[in-house]
C-alpha cells in the first residue's frame, strides 16, 4: 500500500518572550561560511506510543510540544530569525527580529511506522514526506524547520530541517536536548550546559579567510553551472536537491560493543604498528571498506573519504562547548585508489588512513578552513568520496520530550551524496548504528560485505 500523509496544521511557532526582546544579529563566521551553501541537515526522530490516538496527539502531544518550543526558542533567538546577505555587506548574517518565527507543520500519515524504525531495507522516498521545507530565496534562507507527524496508534515522529550555514550538528542537537528538556519537565529554565554561548569574538579568523571561502563557493557554483557567472553571487538559495529513484535503498546496521572489539582484536593481531583504535576509528574503516567493495568496477578508480571534527576544543585557547554556530571542520583525504580498499587487506589499509586522519586533527587543520571549498573545485567527476554525517558523541536516544526515548533517529539527509550516518545505539550498549542510502543493487551487496565481515 502507497502511504499517504495528511497536513493537518501549518503554524508559526515564536520565541516565548518575543514581544519584549530586541533584534539580534550574527554575522557568518568563517566556521559557517565553510557550510553555508551546502543543503540542509534533515533529521527524524521516531517515537513508539501506542496511546497515540489523533485525540491524545491534538490534545496532549502537539500542544505540549508547541509550548516548549516557544519556550527554548528564547533562548535560541537565532533560530527563529533569518539568514540575510544585506547588499553592501561583504558576508552574510542571522538576523532575528522580534516575532520572527518557526514553521511547525502537524500531519498525519498511513505510513507503517515498525518498517521505517525497523531493521530490513525500505525505500528512502518513504522518509520525506516526513521532512519539513526550510524556505529559502535569493534575498533570506529560513534556519530551522519543524513538523510533527502522528502515525495512529503507533507513535509520532519529529522532523527537523537545519540550515547548516548557521548550526553544526553540535549546536542543533543541543538546541534539542534543551526542547526536550522543557518539554518533559515543564519547566522554563535551562541547566548550564544547554544554554547557547553567543560571543563570536572567540573565533579567531585566519587572515582574509572569509573572502577567500566565498571566492571558492564563487568558483564551485561557475564550474557547475559550465562557466557561466551566477546571475545573483549573494543568492542564499541551495542549489537543487537530486531527484532521489524509488529504488534508493534506506538501511540501518548496528555494531554492537561485541562486534566493535573482535573488529579491533583482528585488527591488533593483522597490524604490526599500533593504531588509533577507537570506536570511531574502527567503524568507520570498516564501512568505508566495505562501501567500496560493495560498488566495485574499476580498481584504479578513485576514491577518498573525509569526515568532520569539532572544533571547540582543537583551537587554543579552547571555545566554550555550548558556542552556538558552526565550529566543525572537516578532514579529507583524497585521491586514493579503489584497490587499497578491494585487495585482501583493504580493511587495515583503511583502518591506517582514518587512523591517520584522526591522529592528525590539531589547531593547524582549522587554519586550513579557507582552503576546503577550493579543494572540491579540483576533484574529478565520478570519485567516490564517502563521508559522515551525525556522530556518536551527540547522544540522540537521549532526547526524552516525556514519552520516552526514540525508537529510531535518522539523518535524511544523507540521501543528497555518499554520507553515511552515525549514531550511539538505541540499546545503550556501547554500540553504534550506521544508516547507509544506496540504489537496491548496490545495498544488496553492501548489506552481505557488512554481515559476513562479521562472521570471518
Amino acid at each position: 500500500m502507497v502511504s499517504s500523509l495528511n497536513i493537518i496544521d501549518v503554524a508559526r511557532v515564536t520565541p516565548s518572550n518575543s514581544d519584549s526582546t530586541e533584534s539580534l544579529t550574527l554575522p557568518l563566521t568563517f566556521f559557517d561560511l565553510l557550510w553555508f551553501k551546502i543543503h540542509a541537515v534533515e533529521r527524524v526522530i521516531f517515537y513508539r506510543l501506542t496511546d497515540a490516538t489523533r485525540s491524545f496527539f491534538d490534545s496532549v502531544i502537539v500542544p505540549n510540544l508547541k509550548t516548549s518550543l516557544s519556550l527554548s526558542l528564547s533562548h535560541y533567538l537565532p533560530l527563529a530569525g533569518k539568514l540575510v546577505w544585506q547588499p553592501f555587506e561583504p558576508k552574510p548574517s542571522v538576523v532575528y527580529t522580534p516575532n520572527d518565527a518557526v514553521s511547525f507543520t502537524v500531519a498525519e500519515s498511513n505510513a507503517d511506522f515498525s518498517r521505517l524504525t525497523g531493521k530490513e531495507p525500505f525505500s528512502s522516498t518513504e522518509l520525506h514526506p516526513l521532512v519539513p521545507k526550510l524556505q529559502n530565496s535569493d534575498d533570506s534562507a529560513s534556519v530551522m524547520s519543524f513538523q510533527v507527524t502522528l502515525f495512529p496508534n503507533q507513535g509520532f515522529c519529529i522532523g527537523v530541517t537545519a540550515h547548516h550555514g548557521v548550526s553544526d550538528g553540535k549546536t542543533t542537537t543541543t538546541f534539542l536536548k534543551s526542547w526536550a528538556y522543557l518539554c518533559k519537565h515543564q519547566d522554563y529554565s535551562l541547566p548550564e550546559d544547554l544554554i547557547p554561548f553567543y560571543d563570536r569574538t572567540v573565533i579567531k579568523n585566519p587572515p582574509n579567510s572569509d573572502i577567500k571561502l566565498l571566492n571558492s563557493w564563487h568558483s564551485l557554483a561557475k564550474m557547475f553551472s559550465g562557466g557561466k557567472e551566477p546571475q545573483n553571487p549573494k543568492s542564499l538559495k541551495f542549489p537543487p536537491s537530486p531527484v532521489i529513484d524509488p529504488d534508493v535503498l534506506r538501511y540501518t546496521l548496528e555494531l554492537t560493543r561485541e562486534d566493535i572489539q573482535m573488529l579491533r582484536e583482528r585488527l591488533k593481531r593483522d597490524s604490526p604498528k599500533e593504531l588509533r583504535l577507537s570506536r570511531f576509528v574502527i567503524t568507520f574503516s570498516y564501512v568505508l571498506t566495505c562501501l567500496i567493495r560493495a560498488r566495485g568496477g574499476d580498481p584504479n578508480r578513485l576514491t577518498g573519504f573525509g569526515f568532520v571534527a569539532d572544533s571547540r576544543k582543537l583551537v587554543n585557547p579552547p571555545i566554550p562547548s555550548s558556542y552556538f554556530g558552526n565550529c566543525a571542520t572537516g578532514t579529507f583525504k583524497v585521491p586514493l585508489r579503489a584497490e587499497t580498499f578491494m585487495a585482501k587487506e583493504g580493511f587495515l589499509a583503511s583502518t591506517r588512513l582514518v587512523s591517520d586522519s584522526v591522529e592528525e586533527l590539531d589547531e593547524s587543520v582549522v587554519w586550513k578552513i579557507p582552503d576546503f571549498v577550493a579543494f572540491w573545485t579540483q576533484l574529478p567527476l565520478g570519485t567516490q568520496i564517502v563521508s559522515v554525517a551525525g556522530s556518536t558523541k551527540f547522544g540522540v536516544y537521549g532526547l526524552d520530550f516525556g514519552w520516552g526515548r526514540p525508537e529510531k533517529v535518522v539523518i535524511v539527509s544523507i540521501d543528497q551524496g555518499e554520507a553515511i550516518s552515525l549514531a550511539e545505539s538505541r540499546y545503550g550498549n556501547g554500540g553504534v548504528e550506521i544508516g547507509f542510502s544506496l540504489k537496491k543493487q548496490e545495498m544488496d551487496v553492501l548489506i552481505d560485505l557488512l554481515h559476513n565481515g562479521l562472521k570471518m
